[in-house]
C-alpha cells in the first residue's frame, strides 16, 4: 500500500509581514520535521506540486477574483479582510498549493497511489468563488474535487472537521447534487455559519450536512456524529472519490477554539475516514491540511492522520495526552441530526 504526499518548499514563501500571523510558515516546517524525525516521510511517495491550471481555477474561482488576488500581489500585497494576508508572492504559491492537491487527486485516480495527503498552505476551506477570507485564497479542496469530476469521479464526497465551518467550499456545492459536503465544527465561532439547516439549495437539497456543536464536545460526541449521520449519508451517497479537510484545531490545546479533541480522537477519525473509502469508493481519499495554530497538535495530528493512511500498525504517539475537560453530552444533537438527513425531503440526491 502506498500514500503519496505534496510539499514544496515555496510553500513556506507566503508570510505574513511582521512574522507573527497564526497562518505561519513553522506551521509547515513543524509537520514535516516530526514526520521526518519519526521515519513516516520517508515511506511515503512524493508528489511534485505544480501550478493549478487555468481551467482547473476557473471551475471554482471567477475570473475576477483570481485577477484581484494576482494583481494585488504585484502591488506588494496587505490584508485582503481583518485576518487574510497576501504577500507578494502569495497568488504564485496560492495556485502552487491548489496545483498540489490536483496533483494529489490524479496520482489516487490513476492508482499511483492508493491514498494522498497534501501538506500545502495557505488553506482553502473558507474560499469563496469570489472571494477569500479566513486565512484562505483559492479553495484548494473544491478545486481538486471539481478537478476529480473531469477525471470521470462523478460523485465526490468532501468531509471537513476544521473546527471552522467550511463556509467557501460549502457555498461552491451548494447546489450541486454530486457533490457531497459534510462538516463537524464548533458553533457559534467564526465564520458564523454551518447552522444545521444548511443543506442545500435546489437539486442539491441535502447534499450538505452541518453538524455544529458546543465547545468541549470531545471525543465521543465527535465519534458519535461520525458513526451515527455521516457514515449512513456516505453510504447512501456512494463516493467515487472522497476528500478530507483536515483541520486539527478542535484539538484541546489549539488556541482558537474548545471543541477540546485528542490527538487519539483524531486517529480514530482518521481509521474511520479510510475505512469509508475502503468500503465506498476503493480506498480514494485525498487529505488536505487546513487549519491548526497550536504547532505540537498539528504536528502530532497529522502524523496520526499520515500513519493511519499508511496502515501502520504502530502504537499512536501523543505526547500531549487527553483533554481535562468533561465531555458535552451531545446524544440528543446527534440523533435530531439523524433524522433530519433521513428524512426524504432533505434527500433528493440518493
Amino acid at each position: 500500500m502506498t500514500t503519496g504526499y505534496v510539499y514544496d518548499a515555496r510553500y513556506l514563501e507566503h508570510a505574513s509581514r511582521g512574522g507573527n500571523h497564526p497562518e505561519r510558515p513553522t506551521r509547515l516546517t513543524a509537520i514535516l520535521d516530526l514526520l521526518a524525525r519519526t521515519g513516516v516521510l520517508a515511506r511515503m511517495t512524493p508528489l511534485h506540486a505544480v501550478s493549478v491550471s487555468d481551467d482547473d481555477l476557473l471551475r471554482v474561482h471567477t475570473p475576477s477574483y483570481v485577477a484581484q488576488i494576482r494583481e494585488f500581489a504585484q502591488r506588494g500585497g496587505g490584508l485582503l479582510d481583518a485576518d487574510t494576508y497576501v504577500a507578494d508572492v502569495s497568488y504564485d504559491v496560492a495556485r502552487l498549493a491548489a496545483g498540489g492537491c490536483v496533483v494529489a487527486t490524479d496520482a489516487v485516480i490513476d492508482g499511483r497511489v492508493n491514498n494522498a495527503l497534501a501538506l500545502i498552505r495557505p488553506p482553502g476551506h473558507h474560499a469563496f468563488a469570489d472571494r477569500g477570507e479566513g486565512f484562505c485564497l483559492f479553495n484548494n479542496v473544491a478545486i481538486a474535487a471539481a478537478h476529480a469530476r473531469t477525471r470521470g469521479m462523478t460523485r465526490a464526497a468532501i468531509l471537513d472537521f476544521d473546527v471552522h465551518h467550511g463556509n467557501g467550499t460549502q457555498a461552491i456545492f451548494y447546489g450541486e447534487p454530486d457533490v457531497l459536503y459534510i462538516s463537524t465544527h464548533q458553533w457559534p465561532l467564526y465564520p458564523g455559519t454551518g447552522h444545521w439547516r444548511e443543506t442545500g439549495s435546489g437539486s442539491g437539497r441535502g447534499a450538505t450536512i452541518n453538524i455544529p456543536f458546543p465547545p468541549g464536545v470531545g471525543d465521543m460526541g465527535l465519534r458519535l456524529a461520525w458513526t451515527d449521520v455521516i457514515r449512513p449519508a456516505l453510504e447512501r451517497f456512494e463516493p467515487d472519490i472522497m476528500f478530507l479537510s483536515a483541520g486539527f484545531d478542535a484539538h484541546w490545546r489549539d488556541p482558537l477554539a474548545m471543541l477540546q479533541i485528542s490527538m487519539q480522537g483524531y486517529y480514530t477519525l482518521a481509521q474511520d475516514v479510510l475505512q469509508f473509502a475502503d468500503e465506498l469508493c476503493r480506498g480514494r481519499l485525498v487529505v488536505v491540511l487546513e487549519g491548526g495554530y497550536d504547532l505540537d497538535a498539528l504536528s502530532y495530528g497529522t502524523l496520526a492522520v499520515a500513519r493511519v493512511l499508511l496502515r501502520d500498525p504502530a502504537p499512536l504517539l501523543d505526547p500531549l495526552g487527553p483533554s481535562t475537560w468533561p465531555e458535552e453530552d451531545t446524544a440528543s444533537l446527534v440523533a435530531a441530526l439523524r433524522r433530519l438527513h433521513e428524512l426524504d425531503q432533505f434527500s433528493t440526491w440518493w
